[in-house]
């Protein structure tokens, strides 16, 4: 049972913001935040880590060289920058040396991850990685050669960890905690993930067990529908005791690597006109003071979504955090549940059992 502390820190929306190069960066970097889900690719569009980010430390080969990364569920694959990689995103990185590990191992085989703004292509190796204490061995992971526009430039990030499951990672790749699971690290086939309201602290992702401090009201479990992402059934969305969209019900992602709420256009124009706000999502900070609960009816049960989630708050300024987006699926419309979402409940992700559990947090 090992525990990897995550640190939020200041956003990329706000660094950007104080050197004057929010506004040119969006015009040239529009994306599209669907692109992540479509079938057939391991897709990261790192945009929505311009509101909020959490990352932790792990460290590759022998000796051991360390990066910061997201532990991403929307995602499956590994990587990290190379030295072999001259893309001024990766100069301003740690970047991997195979020459230092005396464990690498090499291959032939290539890596492609497309993005909202680009892509990262390289090559695939193994080595040692090391999360929270835990050696995993021979762990096939990227090493980026090159990186997409200047957004990584600005991320404070080295690279992803991915969470989810082996039939979304790009070419083949075995997943990290699956490694984990086949040489029997962890006590149990599962990990959970706190993520603190605030930037005081305290965020992990616990693999192998469940933190009773932080299920004491409980843990509702909820089947998963797909086994690729972390995918489950909504029946429902309401507000004020209303339902607003998803009536006939419809899919939902459990994603740590997205920052928003990520909703069908159409419900989120709805959520819109419903809760006050512009159509870009702004609402005047007193109007934000008295919004209700954002409501998901999941496997029979009610999980509100507080206004003090769902506003950002910044320099005297509050938004939504909701973002439009389109996913077609044979399913129905997809909604990603992200950070909003999830830093109000402690959720453990259940490979044993293909579950996600829900516990509320105080």
């Amino acid at each position: 049972v090992r525990r990897v502390p995550l640190r939020k820190m200041k956003s990329l929306r706000q660094r950007l913001q104080e050197q004057g190069l929010l506004e040119s960066y969006l015009e040239q970097h529009p994306y599209n935040l669907a692109a992540k889900y479509f079938p057939g690719i391991a897709v990261e569009p790192l945009e929505n880590y311009m509101d909020d980010e959490y990352f932790g430390t792990i460290s590759i080969g022998t000796p051991p060289q360390e990066f910061t990364v997201v532990f991403d569920t929307g995602s499956s694959n590994l990587w990290v920058p190379s030295v072999f990689c001259a893309s001024p995103a990766c100069r301003n990185h740690n970047r991997f040396n195979p020459a230092e590990s005396s464990t690498f191992l090499s291959t032939n085989d290539t890596l492609f991850i497309a993005y909202g703004t680009g892509s990262m292509s390289g090559v695939l190796g193994y080595d040692t990685v090391n999360v929270a204490g835990i050696n995993v061995r021979n762990q096939i992971f990227g090493l980026a050669e090159t990186e997409p526009g200047d957004f990584f430039y600005y991320t404070p990030f080295d690279g992803i960890l991915g969470l989810a499951f082996p039939s979304i990672a790009s070419s083949g790749a075995t997943p990290v905690f699956d490694n984990m699971m086949i040489q029997n690290l962890v006590d149990s086939n599962l990990f959970s993930v706190y993520l603190s309201r605030d930037s005081d602290g305290g965020s992990f992702v616990l693999f192998g067990a469940i933190d009773p401090l932080y299920t004491t009201k409980g843990i509702s479990w909820i089947p998963l529908s797909a086994e690729t992402y972390w995918q489950i059934t909504m029946e429902s969305v309401s507000v004020g005791g209303t339902p607003v969209a998803c009536s006939s019900g419809c899919q939902a992602i459990v994603d740590t690597g997205t920052t928003l709420l990520a909703v069908p256009i159409r419900a989120f124009r709805t959520l819109l006109r419903r809760l006050g706000a512009s159509s870009s999502g702004e609402i005047s900070c007193e109007a934000a003071n008295n919004l209700p609960n954002l409501v998901f009816h999941i496997h029979g049960k009610e999980f509100p979504v507080p206004p003090r989630a769902y506003v950002l708050r910044s320099n005297g300024y509050c938004s939504l955090g909701l973002q439009g987006m389109d996913v077609p699926t044979e399913e129905g419309e997809l909604w990603i549940l992200g950070d909003v979402f999830i830093r109000e409940y402690y959720i453990v992700f259940d490979r044993a059992n293909n579950k996600v559990g829900l516990s509320r947090l105080p």
